[in-house]
């Protein structure tokens, strides 16, 4: 029997295994560790500054040295740094998949059977009245070419229609990398949401996954999943569209998210090709949850 581990060895384990897909992209995309090194270092300061100060106190750097481990002048010189002016992350995604989103759900813009209909880009009913009516500043014919080249859209007979039920910004990999940071910080702000929250207030968390599936059911699944997937978060989208902006007090982001998972097995190896090896026993199938009310 394996000696039980504690809550700072299970973390750690938790945390390397985070970081073995992490380090694939960082090395695929000429990342080199010292880079990373330095802004783990940075981000350690600022939340210790930003989030773990005493109660009725000032933050201090006596006090981030003893939390982050690191010596007074580093935590001074990493404080000094400026923050590095990024765009919006997600901002142009948000607004092209609310599109689609809206595009489903306006009647204006269906056909005779309720579904999105295909629009010419220009017109009294077209792409560009749809864009203007619930894209603010976004001009039609950028969000007509994005989601053109994310395959999310074709133009057949010169008008647009919807081809996917998702979008993914699939030719520009600055996007799709800032993905990696929007929504992989969002799924670990769950967790430590419920790793925090009182009994009965925490967020659902919830995954299905079985070891030992035939591989010639692997696009089975992927469609059928989607599609049931998709079902729902059209329904959770029509419902958040209903309740934005309804009021003028404070606001959250609110949201659910949901995504596939297909992991090759080496058979020489029984381990992941695309994951760290795992040291968990095989699933039966029941959903690894950690689900609130």
């Amino acid at each position: 029997m394996s000696p039980t581990l504690s809550s700072h060895e299970a973390l750690l384990k938790a945390v390397a295994r985070i970081l073995r897909p992490l380090v694939r992209v960082l090395l695929r995309n000429r990342v080199a560790s010292d880079a990373v090194t330095e802004l783990v270092r940075r981000v350690f300061v600022e939340v210790a500054f930003e989030e773990f100060a005493l109660e009725g106190k000032r933050p201090t750097q006596s006090r981030v040295s003893v939390l982050t481990g690191l010596n007074r002048k580093e935590v001074a010189r990493l404080r000094g740094l400026a923050e590095s002016e990024l765009p919006a992350p997600g901002d142009r995604r948000n607004r092209a998949a609310a599109l689609l989103g809206a595009w489903r759900r306006d009647d204006a813009f269906h056909d005779a059977d309720g579904a999105p209909a295909a629009l010419p880009f220009s017109g009294e009913l077209s792409f560009t009245t749809l864009c203007q009516r619930h894209s603010g500043d976004m001009k039609p014919r950028s969000l007509a070419d994005e989601l053109l080249a994310a395959g999310a859209l074709e133009e057949v007979e010169g008008r647009l229609r919807m081809t996917s039920d998702g979008y993914v910004p699939r030719g520009d990999a600055t996007e799709i990398l800032q993905i990696l940071g929007t929504d992989t910080a969002e799924l670990v702000s769950t967790i430590d949401h419920n790793l925090c929250a009182p009994a009965g207030r925490h967020r659902y968390q919830s995954k299905v996954k079985y070891d030992g599936i035939p591989e010639e059911h692997v696009e089975e699944f992927l469609l059928h999943s989607g599609r049931r997937a998709q079902d729902l978060l059209e329904e959770l989208d029509a419902w958040l569209a209903e309740h934005a902006g309804e009021t003028t007090g404070p606001t959250v982001s609110l949201g659910l998210a949901a995504f596939q998972i297909v992991e090759r097995r080496v058979p020489s190896m029984g381990v992941p090709a695309t994951d760290a090896p795992s040291t968990e026993p095989p699933s039966t199938g029941d959903a690894a949850a950690s689900s609130g009310s």
